[in-house]
């Protein structure tokens, strides 16, 4: 049995932020605001395995609302989501995510997102895909106001 999830994340770029993405920290002038570190592609990530889990959403597992994820490494968090996966018997086929963004240039970062991603969600990197693109100055990504990150998962049945 194969399951599908789809998932979706946008924060708001400021200075005096770290910007962490897919768990490497980029060099910018601005970063993004969240509860947690703010990580979009890993959220994005989290949300499609929740969804393809029945299991809700980010919010519903690690509310900002909640101290202990105040600041949160996302990729701890992902690998929590990960555990769920295995308690369900299920493991991750393929993996394809998308960052928006109009600067910084992701691409010499992108590979190291994709091990960050291959080692937690225990897969190999040929399984999964991380690419980078801009809307052209359009809308609040293209203004440099945030960035966000789609993506979306299958899951197959060890059973």
């Amino acid at each position: 049995m194969f399951r599908i999830g789809i998932g979706f994340d946008a924060h708001s770029l400021l200075e005096g932020y770290p910007l962490v993405i897919g768990g490497v920290r980029i060099p910018h002038t601005k970063g993004l605001l969240g509860h947690s570190d703010a990580d979009v592609l890993v959220h994005a990530v989290m949300d499609a395995i929740l969804g393809a889990l029945a299991l809700g959403d980010i919010g519903e597992h690690f509310p900002d609302t909640e101290d202990e994820f105040e600041g949160a490494d996302s990729l701890e968090l992902l690998s929590r989501v990960q555990k769920m996966i295995e308690e369900r018997a299920y493991c991750c086929e393929n993996l394809d995510s998308i960052i928006i963004a109009e600067k910084p240039k992701l691409k010499t970062y992108l590979l190291d997102m994709r091990k960050n991603l291959a080692s937690v969600l225990k897969i190999n990197m040929d399984q999964l895909s991380v690419k980078a693109t801009t809307t052209e100055h359009m809308g609040f990504t293209g203004r440099e106001e945030g960035i966000a990150a789609q993506a979306a998962v299958l899951l197959r049945s060890k059973n």
